[in-house]
């Protein structure tokens, strides 16, 4: 198990206690998947959240037309999952896959719910996270409302400045907003 970067991410905002650390490992699983598998396809239900150890992951969805929508890329230390799916047990509306092969760890909602009850502290981390979610999807809800591409791509690049020279540019392209042959224009 490989928990390490998940207890540095929590000790950002909660500070736990040795006990407290070990019943987190505990509730975790750690998987491996490879490049361009699924971990959440449209109508499934998510069971677990996911926080990335090493590759990346994306959350995208896929219009009338066949078009991907990305919605989110997650490097490592980042979490990723449809809210909507995992907390009201409802079909998700999204896919999750590997952008790269990937180690994660997963969190079922239920054990999730467990870490509220016996760790307080817990639940102030993931409302921090939802809070600076909520606050991330604001922005690029605007961004995408009110910026011109290249303004949008230069705003990605702040964002994921490790996973600019690493992902395809398609995704980049799906991510902002664009086709690949005008992110081509628009970055030379």
């Amino acid at each position: 198990m490989k928990p390490d970067l998940l207890l540095e991410a929590i000790s950002k905002h909660v500070k736990l206690t040795n006990d407290e650390e070990k019943l987190v490992v505990s509730l975790l699983k750690e998987k491996k998947i490879k490049k361009k598998q699924y971990l959440l396809q449209e109508k499934e239900i998510q069971k677990y959240g996911f926080f990335v150890i090493s590759g990346c992951l994306r959350s995208y969805s896929i219009d009338k037309n066949g078009i991907e929508h990305i919605l989110q890329f997650a490097p490592s230390g980042w979490w990723i999952g449809d809210m909507s799916s995992l907390k009201d047990e409802k079909p998700s509306v999204m896919y999750i896959d590997a952008v790269s092969d990937s180690e994660i760890l997963l969190l079922s909602n239920n054990d999730q719910n467990y870490l509220y009850e016996a760790v307080p502290k817990m639940e102030r981390f993931f409302r921090l996270l939802a809070e600076s979610a909520f606050k991330t999807c604001q922005c690029r809800l605007i961004e995408n409302l009110s910026l011109p591409a290249k303004e949008r791509y230069e705003s990605f690049c702040r964002r994921y400045p490790t996973l600019i020279q690493s992902l395809p540019k398609k995704h980049i392209a799906s991510y902002i907003g664009v086709t690949p042959e005008f992110l081509s224009k628009i970055t030379g």
